[in-house]
């Protein structure tokens, strides 16, 4: 082994020596606070002795100190009153989803009324709205409505610190008697639109949930036993649009336009069409983090290969982190976020080196053995962090994650041709076949999440999973460091 070939690594990886100490920053912002005059000097010190001195050390507390001062002028604070019954301007941003005896949906506060003097103050807050069963609502519809907004309460402190960081104030009770006016409601977006449009294919309504999970983000149909379901058998990633679904679109929309390159200036005409398809697909499930990730990712691939340029995944993926933690800090804490960022890295240094040793002659045995190391990959890399946030380790999700993503792709694939050409002749077909595949997952999942010893109840504390992860990174750089073996040809 020689260290040599680790730095020789991380000079082909520039981002990921950046996004280390950024990131280090952000994370002892969640832990202290100190005076803003105080990070700015230290920054401006700091980056002034990295330019004079070319002080590597200086860099690095330039981006310690620059990821710190991002989080705290970041960090989301409540704009509308709590515990104060008053006024409120809300548009509901999502389907409300039923849990029986109401229902739940997201909304933003525009503005609220002071109680005393009556006068309306702007606001960016979000709420957690819980609507009553009778109460009618629809994405996109804005109100106004008497209300209290209540600090979240109920659930662990970890789940009440990830609402505060996506910038919820709290809950807000909606019913009929609370709603003073219906104000008109704004125009369709594209992910309501790809819903709505989802919507018309024939299936029965668990399949159906399942197609809109994975196909557009929605999750307004996942029942609490269903999500239970997901969770025990390991195959709850399926149920939010990732990297894995972005991944999919990516491959095989490329796989599809295969021939372009064929004509003249085609090749261009593929890279900008199959980026494209891709954003369009992030956009229309609602641009989760995780799938946004995944479509930076993939836009940099598209233009190495129309380049022709070298791809590193990993500088990539820390590309990718960098970028949205620039934009937006609270993403660190977000579980999707880590989640997402921790499987593609899994992937990325352990996945596609395994998949290349265990090549064969056989092609066909090769993709399933690259959809078993690769879903194995991605596994091990969250199975800690799942075990500390959500005290589950899905064991039995080892073997059934290649199959489950397979089936996943012909859904993905399908709802998102669906969702660009909805042509009504074609939805029975549309609906026959990604609702067999979704219910063939539902199926796995049910037969996985019965298995005797098919998931352990565990938690993992918050030291023991910084261990793991530390060892992860250090067997990393270990299988870095390790020189490739010589291979001595047996004739000359």
């Amino acid at each position: 082994m020689k260290a040599s070939r680790i730095y020789e690594r991380l000079d082909r990886m520039p981002v990921l020596k950046l996004l280390v100490p950024f990131a280090a920053g952000i994370a002892l912002a969640g832990r202290y606070e100190l005076p803003l005059w105080f990070l700015a000097g230290a920054f401006v010190c700091t980056g002034v002795m990295a330019l004079l001195f070319r002080s590597q050390a200086a860099a690095v507390g330039m981006l310690l100190t620059a990821g710190f001062a991002a989080a705290q002028l970041r960090t989301p604070s409540p704009t509308v009153p709590r515990d104060i019954g008053t006024t409120y301007e809300i548009t509901v941003e999502e389907f409300p989803a039923d849990r029986g005896r109401y229902a739940t949906a997201n909304a933003s506060v525009a503005a609220w009324r002071d109680p005393a003097d009556g006068h309306w103050h702007p606001s960016d807050a979000r709420v957690r709205l819980y609507v009553d069963s009778l109460t009618d609502l629809r994405p996109g519809e804005r109100l106004r409505c008497r209300g209290t907004v209540r600090p979240f309460r109920s659930g662990a402190e970890s789940f009440r610190l990830l609402m505060r960081r996506r910038g919820y104030a709290g809950t807000l009770w909606v019913s009929e008697r609370t709603i003073l006016e219906r104000l008109p409601q704004q125009s369709a977006g594209l992910h309501r639109t790809a819903v709505e449009r989802l919507a018309r294919l024939p299936m029965a309504p668990e399949t159906a949930a399942v197609v809109e999970a994975m196909a557009a983000g929605e999750r307004r149909g996942i029942t609490p036993e269903l999500r239970a379901r997901y969770s025990r058998s390991g195959l709850s990633h399926l149920l939010a649009v990732s990297g894995l679904h972005t991944g999919i679109v990516f491959v095989l929309i490329n796989a599809v336009l295969w021939w372009l390159p064929l004509l003249r200036r085609g090749h261009l005409l593929k890279n900008l069409l199959a980026a494209g398809a891709v954003w369009l697909f992030v956009a229309a499930a609602g641009f989760p983090p995780s799938a946004v990730r995944a479509a930076v990712m993939c836009t940099v691939l598209q233009a190495a290969l129309a380049s022709t340029s070298e791809y590193v995944g990993m500088n990539a993926l820390a590309t990718a982190a960098f970028g949205m933690l620039l934009w937006n800090p609270n993403w660190f804490g977000d579980i999707s976020f880590q989640l997402s960022f921790l499987a593609v890295a899994g992937i990325l240094a352990w996945g596609v080196p395994l998949c290349r040793r265990c090549r064969t002659r056989w092609k066909g045995l090769n993709i399933v053995i690259d959809a078993y190391l690769i879903g194995l990959a991605a596994t091990v890399a969250t199975a800690p962090l799942v075990s500390h946030t959500f005290g589950i380790v899905p064991l039995a999700g080892l073997a059934v994650n290649p199959l489950a993503i397979a089936l996943a792709g012909v859904v993905v694939f399908g709802g998102a041709l669906w969702m660009l050409a909805p042509v009504g002749v074609l939805a029975p077909a549309f609906g026959f076949v990604t609702g067999t595949a979704a219910g063939w997952i539902n199926a796995l999942a049910r037969l996985t999440a019965s298995l005797p010893g098919g998931a352990a109840d565990y938690t993992l504390g918050g030291w023991q999973t910084a261990v793991i992860y530390l060892v992860f990174a250090l067997a990393t750089a270990a299988a870095w460091s390790a020189e490739p073996k010589k291979s001595v040809p047996l004739r000359t």
